[in-house]
């Protein structure tokens, strides 16, 4: 029905073809109205197709982590081990699609016979599908890449990465904060790679007064997968 809708609007709306740096052009500051109109379709599009396209029946869990990440690499191993373990315990597994810590995850997941879902993001640089994709679905704007990792999934791990990985950590720990999302299981993982971020948020944020006691325990470190797997289950003391 979705894509019925899908096909409907795109031959309505012939001006709703592809267009390069879409989202570039939507955030390049004040535009006419139409030109806005038109972004809003673009995106209201992008999400029908993430919801025919990621109707994921069962439990899933999304795996954020850095895209620089390549095979050989421990934190590589760990996703993959995680990825397969997952699986194996009935999850499917979601990442951003690309390489690095999200290929092992899905790797692990498709090696295991686990359903394994990409949400990929048109990028100049770095960001390509990784061969380990049962269902794959790309997206021009972030946000909506963003809503659809968090949307699905009932637990988050995340491996070490840059920018982006925080970005997404933040926006999942912010969601559960406000009350917008339930208190899923948010999982950290790549031993002392999150220290100094831990200690600045005891350090500072909390003696600041920006954040509550509480909210300190909202991201859990796992050092294992077996204890990620714990945190993830609700098994852990």
């Amino acid at each position: 029905m979705i894509d019925e809708t899908m096909r409907r609007l795109g031959a309505d709306l012939p001006f709703l073809e592809s267009v390069k740096d879409a989202e570039k052009h939507f955030l390049s500051g004040r535009r006419n109205r139409g030109a806005d109109l038109e972004s809003a379709v673009r995106m209201f599009l992008e999400f029908l197709k993430g919801f025919e396209q990621l109707d994921i029946e069962g439990p899933c869990v999304t795996v954020f982590g850095s895209a620089r990440f390549p095979d050989g690499h421990p934190h590589y191993a760990t996703a993959r081990a995680l990825g397969k373990a997952l699986a194996e315990a009935g999850y499917a597994v979601i990442t951003g699609g690309g390489p690095g810590i999200m290929e092992a995850a899905n790797r692990g997941a498709h090696e295991a016979g686990g359903l394994s879902i990409g949400c990929n993001i048109k990028l100049p640089m770095e960001q390509q599908p990784n061969p380990y994709l049962d269902r794959f679905v790309e997206f021009e704007h972030f946000f909506v890449r963003k809503v659809m990792l968090v949307k699905y999934s009932t637990a988050f791990v995340v491996m070490p990465g840059g920018f982006g990985t925080l970005d997404e950590a933040f926006e999942v720990v912010t969601l559960v904060q406000t009350g917008k999302l339930e208190r899923f299981p948010i999982v950290a993982m790549g031993g002392s790679y999150w220290e100094d971020l831990r200690e600045f948020t005891l350090g500072t944020l909390l003696p600041a007064g920006t954040i509550d006691a509480e909210d300190v325990d909202f991201i859990h470190r796992a050092e294992n997968v077996a204890r990620a797997l714990e945190l993830i289950r609700g098994d852990a003391d």
